[in-house]
């Protein structure tokens, strides 16, 4: 009886703090989707970070895709428009939201400015 004892006690202090740890601190799909974010934002950093202004809306879009999000509007009779990308990881919640863009503001369908400054003078 003491054995058996002994032997559930020492079987209990060898599994006690057995910790399983699955996937790291970023999102990872189980269909590689984590890769494919990884890759688009590296991407599409890449490509803004040789844009120059004055670059035209739709060789943007044909350099970049479609935007994560977009927002549109007139301000002093100019139509302004802009394009979030996502750039940089923010949250490991499997979403892309606009803290994790680069947005780009174009006037009158020509780059004129981008990047969190750019987008709050608007």
């Amino acid at each position: 009886m003491i054995i058996r004892t002994l032997s559930l006690l020492a079987l209990a202090g060898l599994l006690t703090g057995c910790v399983v740890a699955i996937g790291d601190k970023d999102y990872e799909g189980s269909d590689g989707t984590d890769n494919e974010w990884r890759k688009t934002q590296r991407d599409n950093l890449n490509q803004i970070n040789q844009f120059q202004p004055g670059m035209a809306f739709s060789d943007v879009i044909s350099l970049l895709g479609n935007p994560d999000f977009t927002e549109f509007l007139v301000k002093d009779e100019q139509q302004v428009q802009v394009l979030f990308y996502r750039t940089q990881h923010k949250r490991s919640d499997g979403k892309t939201t606009k803290d994790e863009c680069t947005p780009l503001v174009f006037i009158n369908s020509q780059l004129h400015s981008w990047g969190e400054k750019a987008y709050q003078q608007l």
